[in-house]
């Protein structure tokens, strides 16, 4: 009968590795994969990021390799939404969450603007009238 009591057994903790990406591959890939479609056909794409098993380290990881862009939003609808464009051109993190602080859900988002940012039409149907009425009541007046 043989024994394992002999063979040498050696545990390396890769996560601090350069090259050890963790789940932030598969998830760059399919950024990539996005970007094509944006750009081919003007497709845009949303990745629940909450759906996705992150391991310690692999949030931090996937934010280092897309970097921080130029642009950064806070929305307040029903607790703060940040948004976040990332160094590459197209793709942009929202973290979204409640009055409490705790996080709600984690999007990338690869579109040329953020749904989240973008004037609502039902909004635009009202912009004439908020203005006029505005203009109506005079300086310094807000309704």
């Amino acid at each position: 009968m043989s024994t394992l009591q002999g063979i040498p057994v050696r545990i390396e903790d890769t996560a601090g590795r350069t090259g050890d990406l963790g789940i932030a591959l598969p998830i760059i890939h399919e950024v990539r994969h996005a970007l094509e479609r944006l750009i081919a056909a003007g497709e845009e794409t949303r990745i629940d990021l909450d759906g996705i098993p992150f391991g310690p380290g692999d949030e931090e990881r996937l934010r280092t390799l897309l970097g921080r862009g130029e642009v950064s939003a806070t929305v307040d609808a029903l607790g703060p939404t940040h948004v976040q464009e990332t160094a590459i051109p197209g793709v942009w993190i929202l973290d979204y969450r409640n009055d409490d602080d705790q996080r709600l859900a984690l999007h990338l988002e690869i579109t040329a603007m953020p749904e989240m940012l973008r004037t609502q039409p039902q909004e635009l149907e009202t912009a004439i009238a908020t203005l006029d009425a505005r203009l109506e009541s005079g300086p310094g007046a807000q309704s």
